[in-house]
């Protein structure tokens, strides 16, 4: 079981890192793409949870105005996500995705009221050189490294609010509740801002591409990786997300060819990027480990 639970985390981390690969293949600008992604997924996550494994989608409204306002981040994450790729590319894109770890680093101790650990400082200091160096040698692509940048303080505000709902409601109703939340704050975004004309106007190509992207890509990955955390601990889950880049960066270079063909700095930045995020994961389960003995011992 530890086994196959670990070829299903590999999985859906794969899975994650198509998502950028899709988002280049889809022609539809990026807010056509999350507003379909988000109603398809929605709706996948809404008949799984009735008629497949008939739970309850009943919350108190407290929780829903918490989960829709959570889900907006979620939202506006996967805007500027895919609105990196739109003006750069794959690469850029989820090479910002490594800078989640230096703001999480910097919200958590605010927001937990925990003091901030010397070796978050390091893996910040060099995450703040590795994106520096490669918004200097990937200049023209400086508008998608700043989209790409947002979504991954967007990500990290949303992560850090979504753990703090763990345990109050079941996990499927915070992943549909939060989708389609999200999804109906960045529709009257859009109409507010006078782009919801803009959805009428896709190709079926794209809807087969956005159905797949939303089931396949989204529904069934969130539901997994829920289910594995029977089997492997949240630390696992976390070194091996951060896996994504890596997947989506490889994929991209193999199937979009020159257009995702970056420099050497940009390729040496990134390794370094990920590799100082997994030392600092590694170095912060030791610290934890040796907590627990340390009280299991009083």
């Amino acid at each position: 079981m530890y086994r196959s639970a670990h070829f299903r985390l590999h999985l859906i981390v794969f899975l994650w890192g198509f998502t950028a690969i899709l988002g280049k293949l889809i022609h539809a600008n990026a807010e056509v793409l999350v507003f379909y992604r988000m109603l398809f997924a929605a709706g996948f996550l809404y008949v799984f949870i009735r008629f497949i494994k008939k739970d309850s989608i009943k919350i108190s409204i407290k929780m829903l105005l918490k989960l829709v306002g959570i889900g907006s981040l979620m939202a506006f994450h996967w805007l500027f996500f895919f609105s990196s790729i739109k003006v750069s590319n794959v690469s850029i894109a989820l090479s910002c995705l490594g800078t989640s770890t230096l703001f999480a680093a910097l919200l958590e101790p605010l927001i937990y009221k925990r003091k901030v650990d010397l070796s978050e400082i390091l893996m910040g200091i060099v995450i703040v050189i590795c994106i520096s160096l490669i918004f200097k040698v990937e200049f023209q692509y400086k508008l998608g490294i700043i989209y790409g940048l947002i979504c991954a303080l967007l990500g990290t505000i949303f992560s850090v609010f979504n753990g703090k709902l763990y345990g109050k409601t079941s996990s499927g109703n915070i992943i549909f509740y939060e989708i389609f939340g999200g999804w109906l704050v960045i529709s009257l975004y859009y109409v507010f801002s006078g782009q919801i004309s803009q959805v009428g106007v896709i190709s079926y190509r794209d809807l087969a591409l956005l159905t797949l992207l939303a089931s396949v890509f989204t529904a069934f990955p969130m539901f997994e990786s829920v289910n594995l955390m029977k089997y492997i601990s949240p630390f696992t889950l976390i070194l091996t997300v951060n896996l994504e880049p890596i997947y989506g960066i490889i994929l991209a270079f193999f199937i979009f060819g020159e257009s995702e063909k970056m420099s050497s700095i940009f390729y040496g930045a990134s390794l370094v990027m990920i590799l100082a995020i997994v030392v600092n994961g590694i170095i912060k389960a030791r610290k934890k480990s040796k907590e627990v003995a340390e009280e299991n011992m009083l």
